[in-house]
């Protein structure tokens, strides 16, 4: 260990998390790039062929290029989600609590004026509970 000085294993991070984040920037350039709708098929073909022959010049120049639309399509892509997973969850809840208690409050009060007998309030109630 003594051979390999805390310098140098400093710079081998750092290379290992820039290269990381090199192939992090050219995945998210490439699928990017097959999300957008908007261009055609043989523009994609085009963008894909420059990042992959000239990958620095071409992510720089997606990115200047088309960087403000692709953030747009991020944040379109979030909300989409985040609208998918609300109604998930609203349908995994069910139906609300409320009708329960609005259907329990009308059974009391027609057993209150009389309209219900309390075996009729009782499975009423049982049927609802259920």
């Amino acid at each position: 260990m003594d051979d390999y000085p805390l310098l140098n294993l400093f710079l081998t991070m750092l290379y290992f998390f820039l290269w990381v984040m090199w192939f992090f920037l050219l995945f998210k350039v490439i699928t990017d790039l097959f999300r957008d709708h908007s261009l055609s098929g043989w523009a994609k073909a085009g963008w894909l062929i420059v990042v992959l022959v000239l990958p620095y010049l071409g992510v720089f120049l997606y990115l200047v290029v088309r960087g403000r639309s692709m953030r747009e399509r991020d944040i379109t892509e979030a909300k989409e989600q985040e609208q998918a997973f609300r109604s998930y969850v609203k349908k995994a809840a069910g139906p609300g609590g409320s009708e329960h208690v609005d259907e329990l409050a009308k059974l009391a009060e027609m057993k209150r004026n009389g309209d219900l007998s309390a075996e009729e309030y009782e499975r009423a109630k049982a049927k609802v509970l259920a």
